[in-house]
C-alpha cells in the first residue's frame, strides 16, 4: 500500500512519480484540435485560404506535441 500524498498548508501534493506537467499535453492537444478543426470549417465557409492554413498548421502542431510528449514517456 502507498503512503497518502504529503499535504502542504491544507492541500495535497501529487504523489511521488506523478506531476502537473503530464496534465499539459491532455488540455493542450483537444484544444489545438478544437481550434484547428473551427479554423479549417469556418475558413472553407468563409472561402478563406489563409484561415484554413491556420486552421491546418493548429492541427499539425497538436499532433506532433502530443506524439512528442508520448515518445519522451509518461
Amino acid at each position: 500500500m502507498h503512503p497518502p500524498a504529503a499535504t502542504i498548508r491544507g492541500r495535497s501534493t501529487p504523489a511521488k512519480g506523478h506531476s502537473v506537467k503530464h496534465l499539459l499535453p491532455l488540455l493542450l492537444v483537444p484544444v489545438g484540435l478544437v481550434i484547428g478543426a473551427a479554423g479549417i470549417v469556418y475558413g472553407e465557409g468563409d472561402d478563406s485560404p489563409g484561415l484554413q492554413l491556420l486552421g491546418v498548421l493548429f492541427v499539425l502542431a497538436a499532433v506532433v506535441f502530443g506524439v512528442r510528449t508520448l515518445r519522451r514517456g509518461s
